[in-house]
């Protein structure tokens, strides 16, 4: 057998520990680490091919994670050698199975590898990975050689496993950071200066600044408030010594400007800041957390709240005190009405009766949809002309200076929809254009045939939608803010449920005001609402 000697391990020793402890302290990327250790572990032992395997504590095994003269292709044929187990002390060529298993290999692959070394790579106690060294020829061991390969093995041990601790900060901390950028709440760091060190995704949303513009700036420019519903904010807690035993979270609620408002539908938002102090060993500030929730919806409902008791207390009171007027006068015992008196008098106390169920049967439709209960009862060849036409003659005898006229084309077809709730989209639309339209004029139901859909417009010349309205005209117990709104009975909860409606339906209500290049004088609006001909396929 032909033998050489191992290249003086002692020579070279300074030289490859050298390279190890850079890339130990220099380089924290498992990937090159592992390269360093492979490519030094080979030329210390004038080795032909090399690999290093990783230990995987949970399925009790090891794993390929570097190789070094040998084809990608030919990897797989080296799994042999690591079934074997490693055994202290076992760095050479005294495991004859390791020996006969490598020759195979090397005889399949093309290699004629003859010879290994297998170093181990040791931290705390425990093999983390091995270095598997091959060669072609057959070589001895010189005196101290295995002792200063387990000190490059413990070397290399070292780099790998500050790689390892370093490549699980990292992917922890992208885990942590994924985990505040898709938060539902707005998230955002502060350092003790309380400038901007993070800011989520949720929070640009809430604020309208996007995370690259808003860190770096401090608190008070980004946050700026508006106004203020709790007694301090941050700054002012911060000069009278916040975080203080006992009080580490500071709550401040109130009112913030959005940035960049001529992007946004609001140019404010109400928010709730929770602030929590981080804080080191010797208690000092290190930096703020802070927990942001968009208070906006629930000022809104809150708000809505207050309105809906306001147009619902004044819309009950109405009806109850004319039944109870009318009925109290009917029942006087000094009085002998006539048949036409007492006949006129129950009409109004039913009329104003059917004013509560119609006022009760909306507020129920209402909270059917907030409650997501809402459903329709589908009727076979509605026909939209015949329902417009009984709306128009109910409803136009309620005004003598508006006159109600129907216009639909000869081919308009009948639907399958809920002919109630229909009736109901109609009776709305009509309703709400005799009421603002005070100086009377015609009012026009028309509707329009498309090759996938139908169409039902209700026109009429009243005052219009201002354009500062028209963002809200379609919420809840939203009214026109104008005096004749006010000096006219309604709830604001028709074209809320008239668009619901219609969608459910799966079409879609729109309006338009009347005035245009073509008609620049032409006054009142025009609410169009579309549905599909085949309701029963959508």
């Amino acid at each position: 057998m032909n033998r050489r000697a191992l290249v003086d391990i002692r020579i070279l020793q300074r030289e490859y520990l050298l390279a190890i402890s850079r890339a130990l302290t220099a380089e924290l990327d498992l990937r090159d680490v592992l390269r360093i250790i492979l490519q030094s572990a080979v030329e210390l032992v004038k080795a032909n091919a090399g690999m290093i395997v990783l230990a995987e504590p949970e399925e009790e095994t090891f794993r390929v994670t570097a190789v070094y003269g040998i084809p990608t292709h030919a990897v797989q044929h080296f799994a042999p050698l690591l079934r074997v187990p490693y055994v202290d002390g076992q760095e050479h060529l005294a495991v004859p199975e390791l020996t006969h298993r490598l020759q195979q290999i090397g005889g399949r692959v093309g290699l004629g590898l003859k010879q290994m070394l297998r170093i181990p790579m040791v931290s705390g106690g425990e093999v983390i990975g091995l270095i598997y060294l091959f060669q072609s020829d057959t070589y001895y061991m010189i005196e101290d050689a295995l002792t200063l390969l387990r000190s490059f093995g413990d070397q290399a041990a070292i780099a790998v496993r500050n790689a390892q601790l370093y490549q699980q900060v990292i992917k922890e901390k992208k885990r942590l950071d994924a985990i505040l950028e898709n938060s539902a709440d707005g998230v955002m760091i502060l350092d003790p200066s309380l400038r901007i060190t993070g800011f989520n995704q949720a929070l640009s949303n809430m604020t309208g600044w996007p995370a690259a513009e808003a860190i770096g700036r401090p608190h008070e420019e980004v946050l700026h408030w508006l106004t203020l519903k709790t007694d301090t904010d941050l700054e002012q807690a911060l000069e009278n010594g916040w975080p203080l035993p006992g009080a580490a979270h500071l709550y401040v609620e109130g009112d913030v400007r959005c940035h960049g408002n001529q992007h946004q539908l609001r140019d404010r938002v109400s928010l709730g800041i929770t602030y929590a102090p981080l804080l080191s060993e010797n208690g000092r500030l290190t930096d703020i957390i802070a927990n942001v929730r968009d208070l906006t919806r629930y000022r809104e409902e809150e708000a809505l709240q207050k309105t809906f008791i306001s147009v619902i207390s004044h819309e009950l009171k109405t009806p109850v005190s004319i039944i109870k007027g009318y009925a109290g006068t009917l029942a006087r015992q000094d009085a002998n009405w006539s048949p036409d008196v007492i006949r006129e008098s129950l009409t109004v106390i039913e009329e104003e009766a059917d004013s509560l169920t119609d006022l009760i049967d909306n507020l129920l439709e209402a909270s059917r949809l907030q409650a997501g209960t809402f459903s329709l009862e589908i009727s076979d060849e509605v026909s939209l002309p015949l329902l417009a036409e009984k709306v128009a003659r109910k409803l136009g005898g309620q005004s003598e200076k508006h006159t109600i006229a129907v216009a639909f084309p000869a081919n308009y077809p009948t639907i399958i929809a809920d002919e109630r709730r229909l009736t109901q989209v109609l009776n709305n639309l009509v309703s709400n254009a005799i009421k603002y339209s005070p100086d009377g004029g015609p009012i026009v139901i028309s509707g329009a045939v498309h090759p996938e859909h139908i169409t039902v417009s209700v026109r009429d010349a009243g005052i219009g939608i201002p354009a500062h309205e028209q963002g809200r005209i379609f919420q809840k117990f939203s009214r026109l803010d104008n005096a004749l709104s006010r000096r006219t009975e309604g709830t604001g909860l028709g074209l809320f449920l008239s668009k619901a409606i219609v969608e459910a339906h799966n079409g879609r209500l729109w309006f338009n005001n009347n005035a245009s290049e073509t008609e620049p004088e032409a006054a009142g609006a025009t609410f169009t609402f579309s549905l599909p001909v085949d309701f029963s396929n959508q």
